[in-house]
């Protein structure tokens, strides 16, 4: 591996860029808006880090009659002002365009590479907010601060090298997050897809051979309730040979992580869970988190409910733990479970109203092929998920021992 020897300098950013603030066209004069011939950036698409186009778009006249200046390609937009996190954030700009007042361009000297420099400031970002003037809500950057502003360089070679590599991982980063969305939008519309819509009782999509009728139970028919941990203290939790399972357990998972558990002491008096229990939620701050569900498949002894949910043991053989699963994370469910909230400023729900929730139920063969679809389906979404993380957890490594 060869190691750069170069001195990193550190210099005033007006010294290495020329920083040139937008401007908006008088709102008033339509034909400073139409016809709609040059690229305008507002700060809330800065958010797309790679601009390749523009939602807005000004005339001729409009930018001759208005501070809105020309940005070339291949440089670095930084949000001067905005709602919310947006001040500081950064882009580059693949076309040539111009920007309101709240966006400045930055153009980069032949000392400085483009995308070197965007990730430095990428990097600075709470520091960039920090120097911002007024207070931490309300403040702006602007051209004199970000003039003043202090950049560590490296040789232009180095510089190149270190800008391609960090991209590269913002390319790959992209690249499975669109995955990951992609597949969370699959799974979404194959949940509607393959379980039945409110009442019906046979869904819109089938696998091929399968033309069996789907039954429809009310729950408390095809089981029990039972409740979580009670009469417990704070102290008795965090030491001890039993384990419970957490609310965050059942709130994230269509089936329950078995490494998701906390210690507590063992208790005789308290319901140990079984394989094939179901857990659901009972109280939460939205009613779109109130009764969220999840699978128990461990075998595992000594192991409690937190006290925030509630269990339902089937009593019956009649459901496949995977189908049982993603049916009851489906639209159709979870529409009925956010009905049966109640509340205000928190929501709750009556166990034995979700015990009156009608399922349906098809034969196991099907149910087998339609809870392992989703299995899978789920273990690409997760597989995707760490991946991202793990790349983030990268880049953030890099972008903190790489600068100066």
């Amino acid at each position: 591996m060869y190691w750069y020897c170069f001195t990193w300098e550190r210099k005033k950013l007006g010294d290495v860029a020329k920083i040139t603030p937008g401007g908006t066209p008088s709102k008033n004069i339509s034909n400073y808006w139409y016809p709609k011939e040059i690229p305008w950036l507002s700060s809330g698409e800065i958010n797309k880090e790679i601009i390749f186009s523009t939602d807005g778009m000004i005339s001729k006249k409009g930018f001759n009659n208005s501070s809105a200046k020309w940005i070339k390609q291949d440089s670095v937009l930084i949000a001067l002002a905005g709602q919310g996190k947006t001040r500081g954030k950064v882009a580059i700009n693949r076309i040539p365009l111009t920007t309101n007042q709240s966006i400045a361009g930055i153009e980069p000297s032949n000392e400085v590479y483009y995308k070197f420099l965007y990730h430095q400031l990428t990097k600075d970002y709470l520091k960039l907010r920090l120097i911002s003037s007024g207070d931490g809500s309300r403040g702006g950057l602007n051209k004199k601060l970000l003039n003043d502003y202090a950049v560590n360089l490296s040789s232009i070679d180095e510089q190149h090298k270190l800008g391609i590599l960090l991209s590269h991982i913002d390319n790959t980063l992209q690249l499975h997050e669109r995955k990951y969305e992609e597949l969370a939008l699959i799974k979404k519309a194959l949940l509607q897809k393959l379980f039945p819509k409110n009442d019906e009782v046979a869904p819109e999509v089938r696998y091929k051979n399968f033309n069996d009728a789907w039954e429809q139970r009310k729950l408390g028919e095809v089981g029990k309730t039972f409740t979580g941990l009670s009469g417990k203290t704070k102290e008795d939790f965090g030491h001890g040979d039993a384990h419970f399972v957490t609310y965050m357990n059942v709130y994230s998972n269509p089936i329950s992580d078995p490494n998701m558990v906390e210690n507590v002491e063992i208790d005789t008096k308290q319901q140990e869970v079984k394989k094939g229990d179901v857990f659901f939620t009972t109280s939460s701050e939205t009613p779109e988190e109130v009764g969220m569900s999840s699978v128990w498949l461990s075998d595992a002894p000594h192991i409690y409910l937190n006290s925030f949910c509630f269990g339902f043991r089937p009593t019956v053989n009649i459901f496949h733990p995977y189908y049982l699963a993603y049916l009851l994370r489906s639209n159709n469910i979870r529409n009925k479970m956010m009905i049966l909230a109640q509340g205000i400023s928190r929501y709750n729900i009556s166990k034995n109203k979700v015990m009156k929730l009608n399922v349906t139920i098809p034969n196991i063969r099907e149910q087998q092929k339609i809870g392992e679809f989703f299995k899978q389906l789920d273990f690409l979404i997760t597989l995707h998920h760490r991946k991202l993380e793990k790349l983030k957890q990268l880049k953030k490594f890099l972008l903190q021992n790489m600068f100066i």
